[in-house]
C-alpha cells in the first residue's frame, strides 16, 4: 500500500465537550481526499494519571483490518492493556530492526503519554497527508529529504508579518483557551 506523509496529532480537552465537529471536519477532509484518520485513539487521564482508552476510528471495516491499532504501537500503548502495548512495541521493534530504522530513537523520544495532563484528556489522530503525495515524491526525485517539520505559534507569525498581532492574539487565544483553565 502506498502511503502519503504521516502526522501524529494530540490534543487536550480539559473537559471535553464533543458535539460531533471533530469528526464531521474529519469526514469532510476524506471526502475530499486532503487527509486520511489511519487510526485515533480517546485517551482519559484521571487525577492519579490511570489511563482509559477508546479506539475511535471513521476508517472503513477492510481499512481498520488493514491497518490495525498503529497508535498503540507507536507510541507503545495498547488497547489490550500492557501486554497487548508490549506485544505491539515488540512487533514493531523487530519490523524496524529487521529493516535497520531508528525508530523515535533517543534523540527523537517523545513521551505522548506523558505529556498528557492529569484530568485531562485527549485524541491521538495519525493522519496521512494525500494533498502532500505529489509535493513529498517530487522533492524525493529532486534528491531531498525532510530534516524536520513542525506547527509554527500564531504569535510567531506576527513577527515575520503573515498575521496582525490582534489576529494572532485571537488565534492565540482559541488554540490555547482550554489549556488555561486547568
Amino acid at each position: 500500500m502506498a502511503i502519503g506523509p504521516v502526522q501524529l496529532i494530540v490534543l487536550g480537552f480539559n473537559h471535553p465537550n464533543f458535539h460531533g465537529e471533530i469528526i464531521s471536519e474529519l469526514e469532510r477532509l476524506r471526502n475530499s481526499d486532503t487527509v486520511r484518520v489511519i487510526d485515533s485513539l480517546a485517551v482519559y487521564k484521571d487525577q492519579a494519571g490511570e489511563l482509559e482508552v477508546e479506539h475511535l476510528s471513521n476508517l472503513t471495516e477492510q481499512e481498520a483490518i488493514e491497518l490495525g491499532s498503529k497508535i498503540g504501537a507507536l507510541i507503545g500503548l495498547g488497547i489490550a492493556g500492557e501486554e497487548g502495548a508490549e506485544a505491539g512495541a515488540a512487533a514493531g521493534a523487530q519490523q524496524a530492526e529487521a529493516e535497520g530504522i531508528d525508530v523515535l530513537g533517543e534523540a527523537g523520544a517523545w513521551d505522548v503519554i506523558e505529556d498528557i495532563p492529569n484530568d485531562s484528556a485527549a485524541a491521538l489522530i495519525l493522519l496521512e497527508h494525500h494533498w502532500a503525495v505529489p509535493l513529498r515524491d517530487a522533492i524525493a526525485r529532486a534528491g531531498g529529504f525532510r530534516i524536520s517539520d513542525g506547527f509554527i505559534s500564531p504569535l510567531d507569525l506576527v513577527e515575520i508579518g503573515l498575521v496582525s498581532a490582534e489576529e494572532a492574539k485571537e488565534l492565540h487565544e482559541l488554540e490555547t483557551a482550554a489549556a488555561s483553565k486547568q
